[in-house]
This record gives structure tokens, sequence and C-alpha cells, in this order.
């Protein structure tokens, strides 16, 4: 365990270039459909604002719902190795609004927030999750050329926690825990009590909201506790 500290600790050092004090804060927000029904305004955005001032913080939203991973990460392969004919076109939309958004500003910090991985868990491609998140960050931080990307994803709901519907809905929910706790710039937010009282696959009003605010929270942590 001490070993995998100091590994971590290292790896935070490593990956953490000198940043200017001045600069904004970016928030990039994506995923399907419960990241597209999340409204930034309510309480994501109010709450990174009031911590870092409404002047230094810019939130860049693009979801789709029903989506797999694969129409993000680009190198996307299923667990026999095969690859589909075509990938990472949602990330092309998405990087399209980002690169809009942040010509000709300075960023101090850039954070991605994700709410996905309910299609994953019913096309049964758990096993991969993990890894493929894993390269949907390092594919992120390379276009962007920044290490330092922090990343904040929402683990699955416990819509279908006995698999009855969504074959690989656990390995999905675990591999998120997993992606997380192997990055040191990472972290994971619950949503088990999120969807109501139904235990339905989307989240009812007040649990967008609450959503929005543990995403933003979780993501204010990171910033100003790195690597903890």
């Amino acid at each position: 365990m001490k070993r995998l500290t100091l590994l971590a600790v290292a790896l935070c050092l490593f990956a953490a270039p000198t940043q200017a004090d001045e600069g904004i804060h970016l928030f990039i927000l994506s995923g399907q459909s419960n990241m597209a029904g999340l409204n930034p305004d309510l309480s994501f955005t109010p709450t990174v604002e009031a911590k870092f001032g409404a002047e230094n913080t810019l939130v860049v939203k693009d979801a789709l719902g029903g989506q797999p991973i694969r129409r993000w990460y680009k190198d996307w392969k299923s667990a026999d190795g095969v690859a589909p004919e075509s990938t990472g076109d949602l990330y092309d939309r998405l990087m399209g609004k980002v690169d809009s958004a942040i010509k000709s500003k300075t960023l101090k910090t850039i954070t991605f927030v994700w709410m996905q991985g309910e299609r994953d868990a019913k096309e049964s491609h758990g096993e991969v999750y993990q890894a493929s998140f894993a390269g949907l960050v390092a594919q992120l931080r390379a276009d962007i050329k920044r290490d330092d990307i922090n990343f904040v994803i929402g683990r699955l709901s416990d819509f279908d926690n006995d698999c009855t519907r969504y074959k690989h809905w656990i390995k999905v929910r675990e591999a998120q825990v997993e992606v997380a706790k192997a990055d040191p710039r990472g972290a994971w937010v619950d949503t088990d009590d999120l969807n109501g009282d139904n235990d339905g696959l989307h989240y009812n009003r007040e649990g967008y909201v609450e959503l929005g605010k543990r995403f933003a929270e979780a993501a204010i942590d990171l910033i100003v506790q790195p690597c903890k």
C-alpha cells in the first residue's frame, strides 16, 4: 500500500506542469442521456462560479442520449479485439465546441466531467470499459496537450444492479470506480439515490440538480487539492 501511495504521488508530480497564476478553469461535460438531461445552469455552473468567480470559469457541454463510449474513444475495441468502422464522431463534435470556446483564452485548469455507460452495459462491453475510458482521457490530454487534465465520472445508478436487463451493469459500475481510483487526477460520484423511488434509468428533476452539484464539488476538490 505504501509503495502504491508513493507511486501515485510521483505520477501526480510528473503530470503537473507549472501553471500560470492567471487563466480560467475549463469544465468539459459530456456523455449520454443522463448528461444530456443535466442543465449545468441549475447547479453545476453556479457551484463552480461561487468558488472561482464567474469571470474565471468556462463550462462547455455536449451530450447525446443512448450512445456508446466508442463514439468518443477513437481507438475503441471490443473484448475480442474487433474495432468498428467508425469511432469518435461525438468526440470530434465535442472538441469543436471546446476549441471554439477556448480560443484566445489561457487555461489554468481543465476538468472533464463524464456521465455515460448505460449503452455499454446494455451491449455487454463492461470488460473493456475501464480501458476505454482511460483511453478517452489520454486522448483528450494528448489533443489539448495538457497532462494535468482532471476528470470526474458519474457511476451508473442502481437501476439494474441485478443485471436482469443490462448484463454488464455491475461490470461498468465497477470499471468506473476503478478507472477513477487508478488515476491520481480522477474522481467518481455516486448516483444511486438520484433516479427517484422507482429506480428508473434516468433521474428525476431533483436528481439532475443534485448530480450537477456533486460533479461540481468533486471537480473543485480535484482543483483545490490536486492528486490528494
